[in-house]
């Protein structure tokens, strides 16, 4: 929106030709989404307090988490309103990528929302149900998954990429539909299992989302690309705005979400986050990269998938509870300990991710 306003000014005013530049609507894209989340914070708490929408606390959980019975959640809304701004504000909207990244984000936001919803003021304690969940999470990444397929212009932005390797690519075909639809909707559901204890989740996803903002300008830029041996997506560059403002609005929202923490995220924000992550990744063709990145998402989903199988078959658990976070906790680490230790373990793994842009 401004960066149109800029260009309409720019032939009056040459001095609004700076807001050309990508990186500097990337730096304005994480403040202005880290204003609003600190702006709007206070007021957006004290109006969930007031409409008495506090998280329920498991008995069967460990007992630290009872005295969070009654916090206020859906706070991932605050998130989404800082993000959404912030992108319209500063990219270009007539990129089809920017559209693509939010629709998904507001479907996927718009499901969690109605599951908190339905949770925490309907008192109803299935929430959406699951068929239903995972129905317009489907539509969501099918429906990109197809769109970005149908409307690629080389086949570069439908291979898979192994990273470690300079010229390793394979073509998926139709395939991409499939395997785009699995790392959407999987990072979002990881996401929302991770999101367990304050800040354990939203800063992984600020991480995760400034390397995906190095990635998806690196991937834009024909002579990075080819210096690093990396698919070269034309107008992927313009996704650095959402991913800037993602961790703008993540930090803006870790303020009032760290140990101990005044809000939760909740569905509406995890989801959406997780779902966003996965369409960036897909994008950019860096699926194997998100994987290794978001390494604490998959450790997450795949405790909770061995220990629901274990006791299925065997009626035993391998863990004391999971997602492993719990594990931990109820073996003694105080909450802020295994908040921090998961976010080095992200950090490393994070740096490993970038490292496989050059090592090839």
């Amino acid at each position: 929106m401004l960066l149109w306003l800029a260009e309409q000014l720019k032939e009056h005013i040459h001095g609004f030709a700076v807001f050309q530049y990508l990186t500097l609507r990337a730096i304005l894209g994480v403040l202005t989404a880290l204003g609003i989340s600190l702006l709007l914070g206070p007021w957006f708490i004290r109006r969930l307090s007031e409409l008495k929408i506090g998280q329920s606390v498991r008995n069967d959980g460990p007992q630290s988490h009872l005295s969070k019975s009654g916090t206020p959640t859906m706070g991932g809304a605050l998130i989404l309103v800082a993000i959404f701004s912030s992108t319209l504000l500063w990219s270009d909207l007539q990129n089809r990528y920017v559209w693509v990244v939010l629709i998904v984000t507001a479907i996927f936001g718009a499901v969690g929302w109605v599951d908190d919803y339905r949770k925490v003021a309907k008192k109803d304690s299935r929430g959406l149900p699951a068929r239903w969940k995972y129905f317009w999470q489907s539509v969501a990444g099918f429906g990109a998954a197809a769109f970005l397929y149908f409307t690629a212009g080389s086949a570069t932005e439908t291979q898979l990429l192994i990273p470690f390797f300079k010229n390793v690519a394979v073509d998926m075909g139709i395939f991409y539909i499939v395997f785009s639809y699995f790392v959407i909707v999987g990072t979002s559901n990881a996401v929302n299992l991770t999101d367990g204890l304050d800040g354990l989740a939203i800063m992984p996803c600020v991480m995760v989302a400034g390397a995906l903002a190095l990635i998806a300008y690196l991937v834009g830029n024909l002579k990075f690309s080819e210096y690093l041996h990396i698919a070269y997506v034309p107008g992927a560059g313009e996704l650095v705005v959402f991913c800037c403002a993602m961790v703008g609005a993540g930090l803006g929202f870790l303020w009032f979400n760290t140990y101990p923490a005044t809000v939760f995220m909740g569905d509406v924000g995890a989801l959406a986050l997780g779902g966003a992550l996965g369409v960036i990744a897909v994008i950019v063709r860096h699926e194997i990269v998100l994987f290794i990145m978001g390494g604490i998402f998959v450790l997450e989903t795949v405790s909770v998938i061995l220990q629901v199988a274990s006791f299925k078959l065997t009626g035993k658990r391998i863990f004391r509870m999971a997602p492993i976070h719990h594990h931990f906790e109820l073996k003694g680490w105080p909450e802020p300990r295994v908040i921090v230790r998961f976010w080095i373990i992200t950090l490393v793994l994070v740096l490993v991710g970038l490292a496989t842009l050059k090592l090839r």
